[in-house]
């Protein structure tokens, strides 16, 4: 008994560091940060490591003006809860600015924005 006690501790000791660090934080996007991309590309896409509060996650992209040039349509995905992306109008040359700011499904909040430039 002693044993499968002590076996349960250790998973539960094991999975505490997934627990407790809770954050979702950003995996990839699309564009890549700081890349140089050929043409507009149609949307602005994170994947975070962990699942996503919907109503409480946002995204926006301005332009170097600081003017919003997304389609005021950011939302976590409904097919999958670590994506996070916003359509863009058609970009002309420049650079972008991607600023977002999610909580975890957890309710620990992060936020942190990246720049692409479309050539």
């Amino acid at each position: 008994m002693k044993t499968i006690a002590a076996l349960f501790c250790l998973a539960l000791l094991w999975s505490a560091p997934d627990i407790a660090l809770g954050h979702a934080f950003p995996d990839h996007s699309d564009p890549k940060v700081g890349a140089t991309v050929s043409g507009s590309p149609e949307r602005v896409r994170i994947w975070f490591d962990g699942d996503l509060e919907p109503a409480f996650s946002t995204i926006m992209v301005h332009n170097a003006g600081n003017a919003m040039v997304d389609r005021k349509d950011g939302h976590v995905s409904p097919s999958d809860p670590r994506l996070l992306e916003v359509s863009v109008s058609r970009l002309p040359a420049g650079t972008y600015r991607v600023m977002w700011n999610v909580v975890a499904r957890d309710g620990h909040k992060t936020q942190g924005d990246f720049t692409f430039t479309v050539k």
